[in-house]
Parts: structure tokens; sequence; C-alpha cells
């Protein structure tokens, strides 16, 4: 727009007066009023062009597309607004490194039946998101305070060791409140036993619960195991979500 008024004489005489006019019009008025000066006539019709165009790209309620208020907010400094909606995140497991055992000092001192932390979850892909919530290296972090159903389900995939019994299986979710050692909130445990001829023991544990969180508390999930089917991103999951109660 401002391109298409520079191509009219800009800053001329006629251009100024042509504007005071517009200004002063009654709303609701035709062009044909200004029909006296072709160069006015011309502007306006310029203008009611430029005003067309955006208000097509304007949304029902009115207001700008959201991806337009953000690149304004951008180009004026300002950082852009958050993602509407209510926190949540659903994750996806990875495969796991075995150097990251879960012992290391970022993920505290855990207890023997879950003490392998896992770090690594796909949190940006068709079947995961991040919505008001933070994931770096295997935690979910809280923005938002509330009460938010945290959840999680793995998929273990280990080979046999006997044919009469199979390992005890253990999953767990940490709660690891600011400057705390982790909280254990959720334990779920299971032990599979398998056919003979089977070369590998199967078993899926799911687990979930209602709790109050702060904004800096962190969650994680830890395993007894890291014999995990990492190439499911439909078995193995972990999130979280937040509730109006």
């Amino acid at each position: 727009f401002p391109s298409q008024l520079k191509s009219q004489a800009p800053g001329s005489t006629e251009e100024l007066r042509c504007l005071q006019v517009l200004n002063q019009q009654p709303e609701g008025s035709s062009l044909e009023e200004l029909s006296s000066s072709q160069g006015c006539l011309k502007l306006a019709s310029t203008i009611k062009a430029y005003v067309a165009t955006v208000s097509q790209g304007l949304g029902e309620d009115g207001r700008a597309p959201e991806a337009w208020r953000s690149y304004f907010n951008t180009s004026e400094g300002q950082l852009p607004p958050k993602i509407a909606g209510k926190p949540s995140a659903h994750l996806t497991i990875h495969p796991q490194s075995l150097a990251q055992d879960g012992r290391s000092q970022r993920f505290g001192n855990l207890s023997q039946s879950c003490r392998h932390a896992i770090t690594h979850w796909g949190h940006s892909s068709l079947h995961s998101h991040v919505q008001n919530m933070t994931y770096r290296a295997g935690r979910l972090r809280v923005e938002q305070p509330g009460k938010y159903y945290v959840y999680s389900q793995i998929y273990f995939r280990y080979r046999g060791t006997s044919r009469d019994s199979g390992p005890q299986l253990v999953q767990c979710i940490q709660w690891q409140p600011a400057h705390s050692p982790p909280v254990l909130l959720l334990k779920g445990v299971g032990t599979k036993c398998w056919a003979p001829e089977a070369d590998y023991g199967l078993h899926a544990l799911y687990q979930g619960g209602l709790f109050e969180l702060k904004a800096g508390d962190e969650l994680f999930v830890s395993v007894s195991s890291l014999a995990i089917d990492s190439n499911d991103a439909a078995a193995s999951y972990f999130g979280a979500f937040r509730l109006d109660l």
C-alpha cells in the first residue's frame, strides 16, 4: 500500500488535500462524491482496494490471522504471543543411549527398581506435540500451575533368560520440584511369562494420575530396564495435560 501511494506523486498538495477530504467524509459515503478531482478519486480507489484486500484475510471475528499478528509483534521487537490453549504434551519413544542410564546427577538418585531414566522422547513428529509446556532431554517442564493428568506407557521387549519366569518390569513417573530431589508419583509393576519357544517377552505397562503441579516442576519417566521397543511410537509414550477443576 505505501508503495502504491508513492506512485501517486507523493507529498503533493493535492494529495494532502484529498486525504483531508477523505478523513472528513461521513461514514458510508460513496467515492462518486469525490468525482470533481480525478487524482483524489484515484487515490481513494487505491485505498479502498487495499482495505478490501486486507479484509479478505481477516477471520470471522474480524481479527487478523495468528501468523500476521505474530509477524507484526515480532517486527516491533516483541516476542510472538504464546499459542492459545491448555498446556499439554504427548511424547513418543526414541532409541535410548545405553550410556545414559539415569544414574547421572541430572536425574537425581533414583531407586534400584527404576534406575534407568528415559532421556530421549520424540516431541515434534506426527504422533507427538508440546503446547505451553517445555521439553528438554527427557523432561517435561510445567509452565502454568494447575491440576495435571500425567500418564505413560512403556512397551518392554526383552529376551527370555528362563523358561519358567520372566524379569520384573517396573515403570515410574517421577516429579521433580524446582531445586528439590525427584519424588515418585506413580509406579507400575509387571511380570511376564511366555512360551518356551518365544524369543522375546513382551509386556506393556500403562499408568496415569491427577496431580497438582506448580510452574517450574519437571516430570520424567524411569524404568527398571531399557529393553524397550523403541521403534513403535504408538506403544511407548509419555504425556500430561492440564484440567480446569
